[in-house]
């Protein structure tokens, strides 16, 4: 069933079905490039994740009995499906959260290699046997921890639903997620591919809800054995208090204020260049997304001529228009809040060498801007900006530098430039972050873990790491009898 605006229809998905909820509440999906709505998403109520943790509850019980190859066979076919639909579940992601078509396309086609890999490395998690010193046999065991809360935001769709469904489903848990009622049409597709490839029921549910009110049931549910959520560090502090006071794990995913060094000895044209597609993908609103552009004095001239040429060349509009390379915003909190900080800046000092002011059109549109003379103390030096804005600040020393990118309470993602093999180890060992890439800004990879220290969170999503969380390891020892 699809909208007029060709948009499908939201549902919960609860033991295996397709519902509309106990009581019928929903909340308006809207086109961040048009700012109309385009469809309704229902709301869950506690009876009905009440249902989904009893679903989930039954559905560990069975998918962690059926065998690993079988499990991993299912898995498979739902990333092919996912790889085979992925122009369509681009499309509906573009709709709702306004991401260019061909950017769209490509997060689902790479969120499904991230659980082909994921599916794989969970026959790698081998225990071990142990020498023991009293002829016993002991071993260490690695389980599925049990069923999984997972609460995901609005800024990729797919992507940030499908590293916490395949964590969990590789390592043989089952999971509810709570995705974001803002872009729930992706996080159906996707439930859709694992439906279709054969998921029993109660393994994966979907709900949407009241923020506070979903997360505050699940996580005290009795069922719920682990917690993991990505998005802003206050939310996720309070989430973590709760997972905390039931004595859940939990994986936080949060926010953060990723500082970019180019260094003495870097091309500035080539760190410019590199530096802004990073920012500027997915209109900034990129947990890792570069923030703050630190640059030796010697080079911040060349830098920013190149940066401000890079931004100009961007072509902003609905991302389901052929050439556009930056949509809108996703939401009028987004355009509220980037304004602010722009006006915040420049009023502090700060110069605005291009962009600066919203586009005077439907949508939420805010252009690429570029800032210098941000002094310290502005709120764009120490907020996450969650959008297109670049602050260049020049620096005298390397020391000065590392100072600066390691002042804030944030850890997530960090990025430098330069020719410098022993620099590059130095910004390695000193730089305060989970993520460091070297001469480019890398984004998130299967095969490596990601996550962030000090207030972006703990845990990681990825690698070998990203099962972690969801498995438990068991000692066994085993005295042997006649």
């Amino acid at each position: 069933m699809t909208t007029d605006h060709g948009y499908p229809a939201p549902r919960l998905y609860i033991d295996g079905a397709w519902c509309e909820g106990e009581t019928g509440r929903t909340t308006e999906v809207v086109n961040p490039a048009t700012g109309q709505v385009i469809g309704h998403v229902p709301l869950a109520t506690t009876a009905d994740l009440d249902r989904a943790a009893a679903a989930a509850a039954a559905g560990f019980v069975t998918w962690r009995g059926t065998p690993i190859a079988q499990r991993t066979a299912i898995l498979h076919r739902a990333a092919d499906l996912l790889v085979s639909r992925a122009d369509e579940v681009g499309r509906i992601m573009t709709l709702e959260q306004g991401k260019p078509l061909a950017e769209a396309a490509n997060e689902a086609r790479r969120v499904a290699g991230a659980l082909r890999w994921d599916a794989d490395d969970a026959r790698r998690a081998y225990g071990r046997v142990i020498p023991s010193e009293d002829g016993t046999l002991l071993s260490v065991r690695r389980h599925p921890i049990g069923p999984v809360a997972a609460f995901t935001p609005w800024n990729f769709p797919a992507g940030s639903p499908m590293r916490k469904i395949a964590a969990a489903l590789s390592a043989g848990c089952s999971i509810i997620v709570k995705a974001s009622e803002e872009t729930p049409g992706t996080a159906c597709e996707l439930v859709r591919c694992f439906e279709d490839a054969g998921l029993p029921a109660g393994v994966l549910n979907l709900v949407f809800g009241e923020p506070a009110e979903v997360s505050a049931h699940l996580i005290a549910h009795p069922a719920t054995r682990l917690v993991a959520f990505t998005g802003s560090v206050p939310v996720g502090k309070l989430l973590a208090s709760a997972a905390g006071a039931a004595m859940k794990p939990s994986v936080m995913e949060l926010g953060g204020h990723a500082p970019v060094i180019v260094c003495a000895d870097a091309d500035p044209v080539t760190a410019a260049r590199r530096a802004a597609a990073a920012k500027f993908a997915n209109a900034g609103q990129v947990c890792t997304s570069p923030s703050r552009f630190l640059v030796h004095e010697s080079l911040v001239g060349a830098f920013t001529e190149e940066f401000v040429r890079a931004a100009e060349a961007v072509v902003v509009g609905d991302g389901l228009d052929e050439g556009v390379t930056m949509g809108p915003l996703a939401n009028e909190r987004r355009l509220t809040a980037i304004e602010g900080l722009v006006a915040d800046a420049v009023a502090r000092g700060a110069k605005v060498l291009t962009g600066g002011s919203r586009l005077d059109r439907p949508g939420y549109y805010y252009p690429p801007t570029v800032l210098t003379d941000v002094p310290d103390d502005a709120a764009l030096m120490t907020d996450e900006p969650f959008g297109p804005i670049a602050p260049i600040v020049p620096f005298a020393d390397l020391d000065e530098a590392l100072r600066i990118a390691n002042a804030l309470p944030y850890g997530l993602a960090a990025y430098g430039f330069t020719r410098s093999t022993a620099t590059a180890e130095r910004l390695t060992r000193e730089f305060e972050a989970g993520i460091l890439s070297i001469n480019h800004c890398g984004g998130s990879v299967h095969e490596a873990p990601s996550g962030g220290v000090k207030s972006s969170g703990y845990g990681r999503e990825g690698g070998p790491e990203g099962l972690d969380a969801y498995l438990v390891t068991k000692r066994v020892s085993h005295l042997l009898t006649d």
